[in-house]
């Protein structure tokens, strides 16, 4: 059970990437998404929602396991937030790189309230943060698309 926490909570690995394992499982987030969901939003958001739950319970088992706040290892909250960024995208190739984007500007600036949210305790604390940097990403992004639209 303890290697499945970590092989969730790393996602798939992508968070033993060297350098900017965050970047990595967003990366594999989108990467995920616009090959396979990004005709089928009701899906990705069944799957966030998922992977908010499954996430919360493996990183906070692995951040035990490794007595370490927050572990840079733990990147199935980029995850979780990318995919929520990438809600009702439109199916294109800019709106899914644009939303990978957005989502790690908000998630490394932490803007308020999310830096203060972040120290909430185990794996709450890891995943909340990052949702609520998917929110602000999911706000700018439909801006960004409805004034495409428009234009």
């Amino acid at each position: 059970m303890r290697r499945l926490h970590y092989l969730i909570a790393t996602a798939l690995g992508s968070g033993y990437v060297p350098k900017a394992p965050g970047t990595a499982g967003a990366l594999l987030a989108v990467l995920i998404a616009f090959f396979f969901w990004r005709d089928a939003p009701m899906v990705l958001i069944a799957a966030t929602v998922l992977v908010s739950l499954v996430g919360t319970w493996s990183a906070d088992v692995v951040e035990r396991d490794l007595g370490t706040e927050d572990p840079g290892l733990v990147v199935i909250d980029e995850v979780a937030g990318t995919w929520l960024a990438l809600w009702f995208a439109p199916p294109v190739w800019w709106a899914y790189l644009l939303g990978f984007a957005l989502f790690r500007l908000f998630d490394i600036w932490k803007p308020w309230p999310i830096r203060s949210i972040q120290h909430l305790p185990g794996g709450i604390g890891i995943m909340v943060d990052d949702l609520l940097a998917g929110v602000y990403a999911l706000v700018v992004l439909q801006a960004v698309v409805r004034v495409v639209e428009i234009g």
